[in-house]
């Protein structure tokens, strides 16, 4: 299953490193990276952040003037590429529990506080959970079963026997049932998605906000099918989409210019 899919993204994430990633340099492609991924990701969550906002904000920190923004949401995003540079300033972490609540506390760090006093960052919830119209399990019957996410996914990434973005879909398909922190389950689970897919030197999985609700109707057919399915069909769609994006653009804006 997915062999299509399999062979389509290698060629083209292949590609994408060469032409893009490799000549822009280390540096200038991490930054590129967790502008984008920070404003789309923390758009799904509702930030009004455009992708010039988010580099206002990145390239000018406390000089940033936020013009018809929330101090909120600036501390969100703020927060966001905190969590976005420790993740990628320790890839060699082990995959576990330590690693998650590491990058939920960055990505809470100073938003859950303000949503729920008492509340702490990095640490699971004491009670159980709602988003939208979906009710969560037991908190701790869900929360007990993290370790062994964690446990079972680090030792796939080991084997290698899983194609790395099936492997990253189904491990967010599963995060994101236990559902195991107060806030910011979405964006960790997000960041630790990339995580398995750095692993392998691959690029980073951009989900689009304006396909936010494509994305959750994949997440919940996890908890009502029990399949996972449409959320690799789902991502593999989003990466193929975004790889050939962004090769198009990069062929479009070489091209040779006629002056005059």
């Amino acid at each position: 299953m997915f062999e299509q899919e399999i062979k389509q993204y290698d060629q083209l994430a292949q590609e994408y490193l060469e032409r893009v990633a490799k000549p822009m340099g280390d540096m200038e492609f991490r930054k590129h990276s967790e502008i984008i991924f920070s404003c789309q990701s923390c758009g799904i969550e509702g930030s009004s952040f455009s992708v010039d906002d988010t580099r206002a904000l990145f390239e000018q920190g406390l000089g940033y003037y936020p013009v018809g923004k929330t101090l909120l949401e600036c501390q969100e995003m703020a927060d966001h590429f905190k969590a976005y540079e420790w993740m990628h300033d320790h890839l060699d972490h082990p995959f576990d529990v330590e690693l998650m609540k590491s990058i939920n506390r960055l990505v809470t760090l100073n938003t859950l506080p303000y949503r729920v006093p008492g509340a702490v960052p990095g640490e699971f919830t004491t009670v159980d959970m709602a988003a939208g119209d979906t009710l969560f399990g037991e908190h701790e019957k869900l929360i007990a079963q993290v370790p062994r996410l964690m446990e079972s996914t680090a030792n796939a990434m080991t084997d290698g026997a899983i194609h790395p973005m099936v492997l990253a879909a189904r491990f967010h398909g599963f995060y994101e049932y236990l559902h195991p922190f107060r806030d910011g389950n979405g964006r960790t689970g997000r960041l630790l998605s990339n995580f398995i897919l750095l692993q392998y030197h691959l690029p980073e999985l951009v989900i689009l906000k304006e396909d936010r609700q494509q994305y959750i109707a994949a997440l919940r057919a996890k908890r009502t099918d029990g399949t996972d399915e449409h959320l690799i069909a789902f991502f593999f769609q989003t990466a193929i989409k975004q790889l050939q994006g962004d090769l198009m653009q990069k062929k479009t804006n070489s091209r040779t210019m006629l002056f005059f």
